[in-house]
């Protein structure tokens, strides 16, 4: 029953990690990649949808993006999309395909984007915190129930904090390593 607890709250801190990194993803570091248009949605027959599932997204080169719409009629939504997910990018509209250049950061933008991970890695840690907290309850509910020891308890406790205390050092060197590809010129 405890080793049930543990291993639920280990692969719910996992998952809070992986989507820690999928967030993370999504924050530019000068390159152009696909992932950064991610969670931007078009108006598709009605129906918000991703970008990647109304159009073809490319890497043309390393700082610009190509996007092809399934539909002729759909490139200027994309466009009006982009432009109102606030990612800093200007899109090129060449008719039936459209051009993105990924700007070059200057300082403070690249300021303004570690302030931006330190966030998303924060949320991250509280995530992570958060699933310690239900664990712990669920501990807590066993002994008040008398199913385990006190001692059976404390035990759990202490390796749910171990868990705890890994990933929340996991989800700072991954956050760490996103602040440094974005201060890297």
């Amino acid at each position: 029953m405890i080793n049930e607890i543990i291993q639920d709250a280990k692969s719910r801190m996992e998952k809070s990690l992986e989507s820690l990194r999928h967030d993370l993803a999504k924050i530019r570091t000068g390159r152009a990649h696909p992932d950064i248009l991610a969670h931007v949605t078009v108006d598709y027959y009605g129906v918000e949808t991703p970008i990647s599932q109304a159009a073809n997204i490319t890497v043309l080169d390393a700082r610009t993006l190509g996007i092809t719409p399934w539909e002729k009629g759909l490139s200027s939504k994309i466009e009006k999309a982009i432009l109102m997910a606030d990612l800093g990018l200007n899109p090129a509209n060449l008719g039936d395909t459209l051009r993105i250049p990924m700007p070059a950061l200057n300082e403070e933008r690249r300021r303004e984007l570690v302030k931006l991970v330190k966030s998303e890695a924060e949320k991250g840690r509280v995530a992570i915190r958060n699933i310690r907290r239900d664990a712990n309850s669920d501990v807590k509910e066993l002994l008040k129930e008398k199913e385990i020891s006190e001692d059976e308890a404390k035990k759990a406790e202490d390796k749910i904090q171990k868990i705890t205390n890994d990933m929340v050092a996991k989800a700072d060197d991954i956050a760490q390593q996103k602040e440094n590809d974005l201060m890297e010129i």
